[in-house]
């Protein structure tokens, strides 16, 4: 890339770096240090603010840049990621989001610990919950890393390394100063950015087309190589049994994962009420669901305008797709336009992934802080110091999450993130779902549902071709592959809620009938609700 992308791209992440560094000052002025400040935001949020600030924490880089790279590589198949990511906001809707703000306070644990032995249900639920956290979290480094590799050129690879160990050291300040109120400002402002690039774009595509959205499609399967092929399904996750397995368990991954998501159900804690939580996701339902079908216009038409050869030239994973199709419809390298749509798009970008990373590191800090520690010290904890712990874990999370994001840099996120949908849907939908619904519920259902749906979902990621056994894979020279299926949701997530049944079964234990009907009112109607 020329000298004036790199100048004015990096002007623009400067700027928006500053606007929400001052946000995060700004509104660390006003804090008094409580827990609920911290977590919570106080619960101050409206539901339009709080719809576009969810919208802003699930748009992520997976979405913007991963999903739009794999249709532009594959085709019909990559939909499947926009489809999924849409239809799990049903499952949120009708399932999960008035029950789980009536029934906890802060995290996921609260919910299962109000009618539990809160020790042990706390360490298994906050356990799981830094898992996907962390998973989620190299998913944003991938993006945040590619992008910068795209805009430095040759020196990419030593800029995509600091790029990520810079984007951990923002995540941390944003959450140890800001808590969750700048978090969630941070995420509107960068909602509103994303949804008029993303608009900005998506025009620009169709009236390169004039229009007309079939020429767009032939087009894009003239250039991809593959023909009508490329069009239908099965160009990624057809032919044998094991692709159109890994087809299955990633879109049940997809479907599922985002009701167990720790930074998407900490924020229905976000707002005064149970229907302020449901009015919050019919708000974000509209703004992401124009997002994904966006992303299908950016997808193909990355194919049919800069082609899938020139978009695995540039990152083999298709990360890149959107900002190279921003830079042709701009004009073409070295031109004016080309170069300010180009710096334009990739702070856009940037920005999303700022965003993201600071709702997942405050939701995985608050998972170690009030559900790990509180709960070795429960008798003893002070709101205060759980707050300052959060904030060490905060440091803590990034120096994670910056390690694995180094090490998976040449995966897609879009993939990545998928990855961290199975394990949320394997370990935490589980245990969300039987306690909100079924009466006989154990202590011990609660915690072999957790581990039952974790210890599997990771052990068969590590086992699978994603780390070892491919030219792809995270260690290409090493080969201790034993499961064929790229994602383990088809086997993780039914493993996670037999494993609660079973738990349930065998515990021996009478539920406590008091607590359970305590949740189930509070859980319907609200009352006695924090």
């Amino acid at each position: 890339m020329t000298g004036n992308h790199q100048t004015l791209a990096l002007a623009l992440f400067s700027a928006f770096i500053a606007v929400t560094l001052g946000i995060t000052t700004w509104v660390s002025r006003d804090r008094h240090g409580s827990a609920e400040e911290f977590y919570v935001g106080g619960r101050l949020f409206s539901p339009m603010e709080n719809g576009f600030a969810i919208a802003g924490d699930y748009m992520s880089a997976a979405s913007f840049l991963g999903i739009s790279g794999l249709i532009a590589l594959f085709g019909y198949d990559g939909l499947l990621y926009s489809v999924g990511f849409l239809v799990a906001w049903l499952v949120v809707l009708l399932l999960v989001a008035e029950l789980v703000r009536n029934c906890g306070r802060f995290t996921l644990a609260d919910v299962v610990a109000a009618r539990m032995r809160e020790r042990p249900v706390r360490i298994a639920a906050g356990t799981s919950s830094v898992t996907v956290s962390v998973l989620y979290l190299v998913a944003q480094m991938v993006g945040a890393g590619s992008l910068v590799a795209l805009l430095l050129g040759q020196s990419g690879e030593a800029a995509r390394a600091w790029t990520v160990i810079g984007v951990g050291a923002l995540m941390v300040i944003y959450v140890s100063l800001g808590g969750m109120r700048a978090t969630t400002w941070i995420q509107i402002v960068k909602a509103v950015l994303l949804l008029g690039g993303t608009i900005a774009l998506t025009v620009l595509v169709l009236l390169r087309f004039h229009g007309d959205f079939d020429r767009l499609l032939l087009t894009a399967a003239e250039r991809s190589g593959h023909g009508a092929a490329f069009l239908a399904p099965g160009l990624k996750y057809g032919g044998d049994w094991t692709a159109r397995c890994d087809f299955m368990s990633l879109g049940l991954a997809l479907v599922l994962g985002t009701a167990g998501l720790p930074h998407i159900l900490s924020r229905f804690y976000t707002v005064p009420t149970a229907r302020a939580a449901r009015r919050s996701v019919v708000w974000s339902i509209g703004l992401i669901g124009g997002f994904y079908l966006m992303t299908i216009v950016l997808g193909f038409g990355a194919a049919a305008i800069v082609g899938p050869d020139a978009v695995r030239a540039s990152n083999a994973a298709g990360n890149t797709a959107v900002p190279l199709l921003a830079l042709d419809l701009g004009g073409g390298a070295g031109s004016t336009g080309g170069t300010v749509l180009f710096a334009v798009v990739a702070a856009v970008a940037f920005a999303t992934i700022l965003a993201v990373v600071a709702g997942i590191t405050l939701a995985s800090s608050a998972s170690v802080a009030h559900d790990l520690y509180a709960s070795l010290r429960r008798r003893h904890t002070d709101p205060r110091g759980e707050v300052a712990v959060a904030r060490f874990a905060a440091v803590g999370v990034g120096a994670v999450a910056i390690g694995l994001g180094l090490l998976a840099r040449d995966l897609n996120v879009a993939f990545l993130v998928g990855l961290a949908f199975a394990v949320a849907a394997s370990a935490n939908l589980p245990v969300l779902l039987y306690s909100l619904f079924w009466r006989n519920f154990t202590t011990r259902g609660a915690v072999w549902a957790v581990y039952g749906g974790l210890i599997p979902a990771v052990a068969l990621v590590v086992l699978s071709p994603v780390v070892s056994g491919s030219p792809e894979s995270l260690f290409p020279a090493a080969d201790f592959q034993v499961f064929p299926l790229q994602n383990p949701g088809l086997v993780s997530i039914p493993l996670g809620f037999l494993a609660g049944w079973l738990g349930t079964l065998t515990s021996g234990e009478r539920p406590d009938e008091a607590k359970h009907a305590e949740t189930e009112v509070r859980s319907l109607t609200g009352a006695g609700a924090a």
